[in-house]
C-alpha cells in the first residue's frame, strides 16, 4: 500500500482527494475533497457511511434527502482553514445530499462506514471547541469539531489541527492500532494537509510514521504540500512537522471497529517523557491562530 498519497494522486472524478475504504484497504474511514465553481452544486449518496460537509474555502449549502424527510443547511464556512473555525453539516448513512455553492470554494467530506442512522443536523462554528496543546515548540491549535466527546456520531471522529511554523505536533509519537479497554482503541486515521504560502512561497512540511510491531509495520518519512494525504491504518505517527515560516494545517479523520467511540491513544514509550516538560514551558505566544466565535444570544 502506498501511505503518502501526493496532491492529485488520489484525485477521482468531482474529488481533488477521494479516499474510501476500498481504495486505502481498510474498513470505515473516507474523505473526499470536493471543488465547486460559482453556482456549482454536487450530489451524492451517502451509502453505508455518515458524513461532515466541512468547508475549507468558501460558504455552501447542503441539502439531504431520506425516508425520514428533507433537511438543508446554509453553511456560512470561511476565506481559508488559516482564517476561522467554520460551520459544518452532519448528513446521515442511507441519504442523497446535495453540497451548491453560490461562489464557488472547496469542501472536506469526512466519512465513516457506520451502522446506526442518526439524524441530519447543523454545526455552529461557535460550538466547536478550540483547544491549545502542548507548549513550547510542540503547541499546537486543535478544532475539535467532531471530537468523539463533542458530537454524536456512530463511528466518525474528526479535528482539524493547525501548527504554526516552526512546531512539531502529533508530538510525542503516538498510536491507536490494538484494542486494549480503557487504554487504547483501534482507528484508522486520514492526514489531509494545506500550508499557508509566505510572500506567495508555498509551504510545506514533514510527517513520520513508524512500525509499531510485527504486522504493524506503516514506515512513512515524507514531505508533504498542499493536498497530500498520508494513511495511516497503524504505527507510531508523529511527529508532524511544519517548517519555519509556514503554519501547517491538517485534517485528520478517524474510524474504526471499536463498540465504543473513542479516542484512546498510547504514547511511544521513547518519546512520552517530554509531556512532563510541558509544564514548564509557555504556549506558543502565536496560538490561538483564531478562536471560536461567540455564542449569539
Amino acid at each position: 500500500m502506498t501511505h503518502h498519497l501526493p496532491a492529485g494522486k488520489a484525485a477521482a472524478g468531482p474529488y481533488t482527494v477521494d479516499v474510501s475504504p476500498r481504495s486505502a484497504g481498510w474498513g470505515y474511514s473516507s474523505l473526499r475533497v470536493l471543488r465547486l465553481e460559482p453556482g456549482g452544486s454536487h450530489t451524492f449518496d451517502t451509502g453505508d457511511s455518515e458524513w461532515i460537509v466541512l468547508p475549507l474555502g468558501g460558504a455552501c449549502t447542503v441539502a439531504s434527502d431520506d425516508d425520514f424527510g428533507h433537511e438543508e443547511f446554509a453553511l456560512t464556512g470561511r476565506r481559508s482553514v488559516f482564517d476561522g473555525v467554520t460551520d459544518f453539516a452532519y448528513v446521515p448513512r442511507d441519504a442523497r445530499v446535495t453540497v451548491s455553492s453560490s461562489e464557488g470554494g472547496r469542501f472536506a467530506l469526512t466519512g465513516a462506514r457506520c451502522s446506526r442512522r442518526l439524524p441530519a443536523r447543523y454545526g455552529p462554528a461557535s460550538d466547536v471547541p478550540v483547544e491549545l496543546r502542548g507548549t513550547g515548540n510542540c503547541s499546537r491549535q486543535v478544532n475539535n469539531f467532531g471530537a468523539a466527546d463533542v458530537l454524536e456520531c456512530d463511528k466518525l471522529i474528526a479535528v482539524e489541527v493547525l501548527t504554526p511554523g516552526g512546531n512539531w505536533s502529533s508530538f510525542p509519537p503516538h498510536k491507536h492500532d490494538e484494542h486494549r479497554p480503557g487504554e487504547e482503541s483501534v482507528l484508522e486515521e486520514i492526514y489531509y494537509f494545506e500550508f499557508a504560502a509566505h510572500d506567495g512561497t508555498p509551504g510545506l512540511g514533514y510527517q513520520r510514521v513508524s512500525p509499531s510491531g510485527p504486522g504493524r509495520e506503516t514506515d512513512v518519512l515524507a514531505e508533504v504540500r498542499d493536498g497530500d494525504v498520508v494513511l495511516i491504518p497503524d504505527g507510531w505517527h508523529g511527529p508532524s512537522m511544519a517548517v519555519p515560516g509556514h503554519h501547517m494545517y491538517y485534517l485528520n479523520v478517524m474510524a474504526g471497529p471499536e463498540a465504543e467511540r473513542a479516542w484512546l491513544i498510547c504514547d511511544h514509550p521513547d518519546h512520552a517523557w517530554i509531556r512532563d516538560t510541558w509544564p514548564e514551558q509557555p504556549v506558543d505566544p502565536r496560538l490561538p491562530l483564531y478562536t471560536a466565535p461567540e455564542r449569539s444570544a
